[in-house]
């Protein structure tokens, strides 16, 4: 039951990593540039490795759902309707990378009010978290470091490319 749900939420992953696509190359035919290439790829890579790591925990210790295992579902949950949200709410200018047009909008209407980031803060962080509170991991925890790592860098670089519109 746990890997189920958690290749579940891997699909939906995988319908945004196809939306994120679609929008790129929208992006790139009206001028935008890609910055933080190296960044997007460690990022992609590590927050893969978490999902499989949890995948491979789950499958070997024959995780089943406990009440722990639920709060992580329930985490899951809610940080997809955060994803959707931050999608519905950039648009066409929602991706996986970072692209910046020439003369780039900045949003801040929807969850963007209350923090520049809301798809770090309140999606990919907790949708984490979720995973390996869902599948029990314990030894796939120490992704997060590296993770934060470049989730930081990211941020960094964001914010560094916005302040050149304000």
């Amino acid at each position: 039951m746990v890997l189920t749900l958690l290749a579940a939420f891997f699909v939906i992953r995988l319908y945004s990593l196809y939306i994120s696509i679609n929008n790129a190359k929208a992006l790139i035919a009206e001028g935008a540039k890609e910055y933080g290439q190296a960044n997007s790829k460690g990022l992609a890579a590590t927050h893969i490795l978490i999902y499989v790591g949890a995948a491979f925990e789950a499958w070997m210790h024959h995780t089943t759902l406990g009440a722990i295992n639920v709060i992580g579902l329930i985490i899951l949950i809610l940080s997809y309707i955060v994803l959707f949200h931050v999608i519905r709410t950039l648009g066409r200018i929602w991706t996986l990378k970072i692209f910046i047009l020439p003369h780039h909008p900045i949003v801040k209407s929807g969850l963007y009010k209350i923090t520049k980031h809301p798809n770090y803060f309140l999606n990919i962080i907790p949708e984490l978290l979720g995973v390996l509170l869902l599948t029990s991991a314990t030894y796939t925890w120490i992704l997060l470091l590296p993770y934060a790592h470049f989730l930081v860098k990211r941020i960094i670089q964001e914010e560094k490319l916005m302040e050149s519109f304000n």
